[in-house]
């Protein structure tokens, strides 16, 4: 356990020495660019094992339980209306490709983030090279985030019928289940963007407590923001406005847990990892 807290201590200072917050303002900016298409895409794909209409459906149920029912409504509107068809062959080729490029903002943005926490700079090789590179990782994130979700919703679809098939004797067990299932979901996510957008080679047991730290952090965050906005006077105090407001609100959150779930990778790969400086015998 004081290996764990002097981990913290140690993140939390690297975090602001770092000006995460500044980091996670120009994140959380590209973030909301992003945001209509990465969930889009994600939609599509989880919709391929599901149906569109029952992926969009476990889409939005996540989305309420984040920023409530109003705020979720407007995204779910902001979506539709970036995914409408468009008449013409050239047209939706067009739509699409500048819907991938839109869901990969974010991450590009991140990688520049998390290359500034690993004190690395651009691999050689020119600029384009580098955007190539940049673009192809953030396109591999966008469709893993999509088969996650896939994944998830393989596994909650088969505790539900679990939960229903054995009657009243289990709903609180496939609560905590549930629960379990997103926290490791998450988790598996946050840890390959940890070990795969640096440009620096990161050894996997570098980056699993990073990844579950940020997780439970990301998970106690959304009960607690849940519990304000449900009992808060925000909604009243600003209005039209409160559902971007507090949209933008959490995807800033969100990003400051993320980075210092990086941070936490780099102090561990210096303290414990790859990157410890071991005495000759």
């Amino acid at each position: 356990m004081k290996v764990i807290w002097a981990l913290l201590k140690e993140s939390s200072s690297a975090w602001f020495q770092d000006n995460a917050p500044s980091m996670g303002a120009a994140v959380t900016f590209y973030a909301i660019l992003s945001l209509a298409p990465v969930l889009i895409v994600a939609t599509a794909i989880a919709g391929l094992g599901f149906g569109q209409q029952v992926a969009e459906a476990e889409v939005f149920r996540h989305l309420q339980a984040l920023v409530g029912e109003t705020s979720a409504r407007v995204l779910q509107t902001a979506i539709l209306s970036a995914n409408r068809r468009v008449p013409g062959v050239i047209a939706s080729t067009i739509g699409v490709g500048a819907m991938l490029v839109g869901a990969s903002g974010a991450f590009v943005e991140l990688q520049d983030a998390l290359n500034k926490i690993w004190r690395v700079e651009r691999k050689s090789g020119g600029f384009l090279l580098h955007a190539i590179r940049q673009r192809f990782l953030s396109f591999s994130l966008v469709l893993g985030t999509g088969v996650l979700l896939l994944l998830a919703l393989v596994a909650g679809t088969a505790l539900v019928g679990a939960g229903v098939s054995m009657g009243h004797l289990l709903p609180w067990r496939v609560f905590i289940l549930e629960s379990v299932l997103s926290f490791g979901v998450i988790t598996l996510l946050l840890a390959l963007i940890f070990k795969l957008l640096p440009d620096k080679e990161i050894a996997w047991h570098d980056v699993w407590l990073g990844a579950a730290i940020a997780s439970l952090l990301f998970t106690t965050g959304k009960v607690l923001i849940g519990l304000y906005l449900s009992r808060s006077v925000v909604t009243s105090a600003y209005g039209a406005v409160s559902s971007p407001l507090v949209v933008l609100v959490w995807i800033y959150y969100s990003a400051q847990i993320l980075l210092f779930g990086a941070e936490m990778t780099h102090v561990y790969a210096k303290k414990h990892g790859s990157l410890l400086k071991r005495r000759p015998a």
